[in-house]
């Protein structure tokens, strides 16, 4: 790929994002949906919520064997794969005859949306070779991740106000189907020069953690903490994690090498990735429901009221990545933690809700401060380390994501739940279009949820600067030294591979 032109790059660029785009709005602009889409189908409101939960189990559990695999088979191949899935999946679900079956198809777009986002990121770093190159790229990849995330309430809104919920599905369509045709045109084929062996063991091992976590964070507070499910839970994630630390250490080609981990930045980036989108999922939750359950707004005018965020959020990604290409990933951290522990602040010490101009003011705060952090994240988990594991190495920082966000649902979610007793009635299912409790309960029952997001924020700022400085930087430099001069600790009698 070093001998594309630059405009051919910045092709390969814009195709990954549109891969990108559709992800990640698809999942933020279903929320505003669920009202509509529990009328039309008769469903209770957990089943509205599997029909995000389903879609989030199955990502977080297939990220890192897409990765790997599409190190191993073709980072082109995985990822047309992926659209093609991601797109029919799409369309079933806007035909989905009843609940049941639109649980299923959302897993089939989790199945292919697994297979784009840690494979878009592995063709950008194999692209991309040039480190401030690559941090520009990652910067346009940031802007559309915070755009998506923070404006899919508002194109939800509008979707569903003016043609219905079936429609969120169909923008999916038009962009896969030219994102696929210009792939097959445009991206070229890619793999990992001695690829790796299937590590079958090591891949259920992790899907048997995360998805074990995952299930048990989002059955816990119907299910309860010391229920046998939730227990159970926690059992077999304690064992596949154990299994892990004692298994993958000892084989030839690990589908995770456990080395990568010795570099601060590369540790420091999975922790920040975690709490970041734990920060942004939560925050996103209680500003649909107190705008919509407590103000009484219809998804379109919630969403107008978080455009702030989605417009500081896409204006401060590419300059994100631009200050990582040229001044590294410590700058750009230290913003997006005061940033986002200030919009965090505002919201838990001083009720920001009860004042317009500071509710808008925590919006900006927190759209500058998540639009800042992405950049940093993708570009120290995938540099310095080799391009054979990029697919691997972007899957984690994939993972994290995930694995934040569903972690800042689940807490934040049950924090207030606690708070309300009740309130809500009908819970994150219920029409928008009248309040169901009022806004001073809403308000102190989120004050503690607050405090999490405000922690959160702190957490990206003293693991950012903690993971960004000369000591890091030496445990990131020794790392890559280890992994070019000995790629596989125990492959010296392994026979090459092509």
């Amino acid at each position: 790929m070093r001998d594309l032109s630059p405009r051919r790059r910045l092709l390969v660029l814009a195709i990954c994002c549109m891969s990108l785009l559709i992800v990640s709005l698809d999942n933020t602009v279903l929320n505003v949906a669920l009202p509509s889409m529990r009328r039309d189908l008769d469903a209770s409101v957990a089943g509205m919520q599997w029909t995000i939960d389903a879609y989030t189990l199955v990502l977080a559990a297939l990220l890192m064997l897409a990765g790997s695999t599409a190190d191993r088979i073709g980072r082109r191949k995985v990822f047309t794969a992926g659209l093609v899935l991601f797109t029919a999946g799409s369309v079933l679900c806007s035909l989905a005859p009843s609940l049941g079956w639109l649980i299923g198809f959302r897993m089939l777009q989790a199945v292919g949306g697994s297979m784009l986002n840690p494979v878009a990121m592995s063709i950008i770093t194999n692209t991309f070779t040039d480190p401030r190159e690559r941090a520009r790229a990652i910067g346009a990849w940031g802007a559309v991740v915070g755009i998506s995330m923070a404006a899919g309430p508002l194109i939800g809104g509008l979707l569903v106000d003016s043609v219905g919920w079936r429609s969120i599905f169909w923008v999916n369509l038009p962009v896969g189907l030219l994102a696929l045709v210009l792939t097959l045109r445009y991206v070229p084929e890619s793999r990992a020069e001695h690829p790796r062996r299937p590590d079958p063991v090591g891949q259920l091992l992790v899907m048997g953690l995360l998805g074990s976590v995952t299930y048990g964070i989002i059955e816990a507070p119907a299910a309860g903490w010391r229920s046998p499910l939730i227990l159970g839970c926690a059992v077999l994630a304690v064992a596949c994690l154990a299994g892990l630390l004692v298994y993958e250490p000892r084989r030839a080609e690990p589908l995770i090498d456990p080395r990568f981990f010795r570099s601060a930045p590369f540790t420091g980036a999975t922790v920040i990735a975690v709490s970041a989108f734990a920060a942004l999922s939560g925050f996103l939750f209680l500003n649909t429901l107190y705008l919509q359950e407590a103000r009484g707004l219809d998804a379109l005018d919630a969403g107008l009221y978080m455009l702030p965020m989605a417009a500081l959020t896409g204006l401060c990604a590419p300059l994100s990545g631009r200050l990582v290409g040229s001044r590294g990933p410590r700058l750009p951290l230290l913003v997006a933690g005061v940033a986002m522990s200030a919009s965090g602040l505002l919201f838990a010490a001083f009720s920001a809700e009860n004042s317009t101009p500071m509710l808008f003011g925590g919006y900006v705060l927190f759209g500058l401060g998540f639009g800042m952090v992405n950049a940093p994240i993708t570009n120290t988990a995938v540099s310095g380390m080799p391009r054979a594991q990029a697919g691997v190495a972007a899957a984690v920082a994939s993972t994290s994501r995930q694995t934040g966000g569903t972690l800042g649902v689940a807490v934040v979610g049950a924090v207030l739940a606690a708070g309300l007793a009740g309130g809500l009635g009908g819970g994150p299912g219920t029409g928008a279009g009248s309040a169901a409790v009022s806004a001073a309960d809403f308000v102190a029952a989120a004050r503690p949820a607050w405090w999490i997001i405000t922690a959160c924020g702190l957490l990206v700022l003293i693991v950012g600067l903690a993971t960004s400085g000369r000591w890091a930087r030496a445990t990131a430099a020794r790392t890559a030294l280890a992994l070019e001069r000995e790629p596989d600790p125990t492959r010296k009698g392994a026979s090459p591979r092509t």
